[in-house]
């Protein structure tokens, strides 16, 4: 039986690289080697792509040869430079865990999509859509979602620091992982956390706090057949939830302690997984995606984030609210891959 040929793309330019190498490694060691055969193209910092034997810490430095992904869908593969001559390796389906921009903005789903590879994960619509946060806010609003209430920040604005009630959150519009994310306690506090999150994007996002806990619940699945996880609570010591910047994030996190299941009711726990499961059809989600809410005491469930490729590291949340709900995560590969080359 001929395995079926999967891209693995990992890395990137984005400043959620290490994370995605991680995420590929975690891959690297469950996906099902007799049923599916993987082709591992790292996408160095500077955007070198390279076609590499397992994506290891030093992937780079290993035994690699220049390879790119054809857009002509005839080709429907890579084209890896060996010899000075390039051959053409043939690709079924490809699996992305490329985090951050060129990763989950849609611009890879393009390449994909323009290729005619089926892909694990969400198309190039909702994928930019979630990927800005603005965007998402207002489509789940127009859906009879809560949302935080939000002020758009563009490259030249310079907003008045008593037009906000604090604290609020200062945050680029379009990144992840927390990168660039500073909550702003006062006036005087709001220039400094722009000029960050201006590092990250030229659009900015102020957020007005919300009062609640931090519940997450990953949905995996295509139009109305959808399994969710169990949901998972965020109790934070200080600060906010920024695990992936830490220096050993494999051994906790510094400051917030994950609990799943998440320690509520099971009638809230069901409200948080229907929500989830409203919010990703209404951003038009396919295969995977996390959603983040917060759960606020009066019971009304507000919209935090969407992450359309969450990571599949050892300590990533995604994963872990697959496997408290009995789906491993070879299975949970596999799931994805199915799900992909079926195309719905």
């Amino acid at each position: 039986m001929n395995r079926v040929k999967v891209a693995i793309l990992f890395g990137g330019c984005s400043e959620e690289h290490d994370v995605s190498v991680k995420s590929a490694r975690e891959i690297a060691a469950n996906i099902d080697n007799e049923k599916y055969e993987p082709l591992y193209i790292g996408i160095t910092k500077s955007g070198v792509w390279k076609m590499c034997e397992k994506p290891c810490a030093e992937w780079e430095n290993g035994n690699c040869c220049s390879a790119v992904l054809s857009p002509d869908k005839k080709m429907h593969g890579l084209l890896v430079k060996k010899n000075h001559e390039y051959e053409i390796h043939h690709v079924d389906v490809a699996f992305s865990v490329l985090h951050g921009k060129s990763g989950e903005d849609g611009s890879i789903q393009g390449l994909f999509e323009l290729s005619g590879i089926p892909f694990v994960g969400c198309d190039i619509q909702s994928s930019a859509i979630c990927m800005d946060k603005s965007l998402a806010y207002i489509i789940a609003k127009n859906a009879g979602i809560a949302t935080p209430e939000f002020w758009v920040i563009n490259k030249d604005d310079r907003p008045a620091a008593d037009a906000f009630t604090y604290p609020v959150f200062v945050k680029p519009a379009r990144s992840g992982s927390s990168y660039g994310v500073k909550k702003v306690n006062g006036a005087d506090e709001l220039d400094a956390a722009i000029e960050s999150a201006r590092q990250y994007d030229s659009k900015i996002l102020i957020e007005q706090a919300v009062l609640g806990c931090e519940v997450g619940c990953a949905v995996l699945g295509n139009g109305s057949e959808l399994i969710v996880g169990e949901v998972d609570q965020i109790r934070l010591q200080h600060g906010f939830f920024r695990i992936h910047q830490e220096a050993e994030p494999e051994k906790g996190s510094e400051n917030a302690v994950i609990t799943i299941p998440a320690d509520l009711s099971a009638e809230e726990r069901g409200r948080i997984q229907e929500t989830a499961k409203k919010i990703y059809k209404a951003l038009g989600c396919r295969g995977l995606s996390r959603v983040d809410m917060f759960l606020q005491d009066n019971g009304r469930i507000v919209l935090n984030e969407v992450n359309t490729l969450p990571g599949f590291t050892s300590y990533s949340r995604y994963p872990r609210m697959m496997a408290a709900a009995g789906i491993t995560l070879p299975e949970l590969i596999d799931r994805l891959i199915v799900l992909a080359l079926k195309g719905e």
